[in-house]
């Protein structure tokens, strides 16, 4: 799908799928920049284009958008640690972007459906990471102001043993968890929580992909240690979340300004 809004791209890396593209609308009437980070159990056949009428929509309600690509699994190049370390560059180059448009620094809030959701919330746990991990950075340096997840497959190790998408997980890391169960711990957000940022989980109760129950799981063990998650489940599949005008997209809408309206009260 091609758009008609013609956003600017920026690469970060030298290989196809190490860009963004930026959306910058005439008059932006939000304070917040939105990440795009789509999904498709991080493989290669599913791209940055399932991101972009979220981004037309957003852009023309007045936000700033920015849509990532990463390198993905199955022939993209991608799995640990690349489709990771992607990831973070793709966020942490976003702010020079910015500067070449004219555009101050704003608060990030990343919007992840599935396997994004995922790559979402592990990039707001990356201060949180060990040293040696990829994609790490120092204590208290965050690069996310909050998540918003769309039926985000927020356990790795979960996914794993539920077997989602034909051990789409196991694709991802290349090997066992049981052989390399540090590298799957880094890969993970589950062990990152509590973030210390606003998260907002959307999960449809009749999703057959990401089954909802994987969504109540996290829900739970997130609030055990008021890890300050607004979990949102609703009558609804996987894929009306990335529905222009479907009302699981709406309910996106109405998180993202929320949190805006959060944002605007903490400055």
């Amino acid at each position: 799908m091609e758009s008609i809004y013609n956003p600017t791209r920026f690469p970060y890396g030298e290989h196809p799928s190490q860009f963004a593209d930026l959306w910058v609308p005439d008059e932006i009437t939000h304070k917040p920049v939105v990440i795009i980070i789509h999904g498709g159990f991080w493989r290669q056949k599913y791209g940055a284009e399932l991101g972009i009428p979220l981004a037309q929509d957003l852009y023309t309600r007045g936000y700033v958008v920015w849509n990532l690509e990463y390198r993905r699994t199955c022939g993209g190049d991608g799995g640990w640690p690349q489709t990771f370390l992607d990831v973070a560059a793709g966020i942490d180059v976003l702010h020079t972007a910015l500067d070449s448009m004219g555009i101050a620094n704003a608060p990030r809030v990343a919007i992840g459906h599935s396997a994004g959701g995922h790559l979402a919330l592990w990039a707001a746990g990356r201060h949180r990471l060990p040293d040696l991990a990829p994609g790490a950075l120092p204590p208290g340096e965050q690069c996310l102001d909050a998540v918003i997840s769309q039926a985000g497959i927020l356990d790795l190790g979960l996914a794993d043993t539920l077997g989602l998408s034909n051990g789409a997980a196991r694709s991802l890391m290349g090997c066992d968890k049981q052989e390399a169960p540090e590298l799957w711990d880094w890969a993970d957000p589950a062990p990152r929580i509590p973030l210390g940022i606003p998260v907002v989980m959307l999960h449809g109760s009749t999703d057959e992909d990401v089954p909802v129950e994987l969504g109540r799981e996290f829900a739970r063990r997130a609030m055990l240690v008021d890890a300050g998650v607004d979990y949102i489940e609703f009558d609804g599949d996987h894929y009306g979340l990335i529905t222009v005008g479907d009302p699981a997209w709406n309910l996106c809408i109405q998180a993202l300004q929320k949190l805006e309206t959060t944002m605007l009260v903490g400055e």
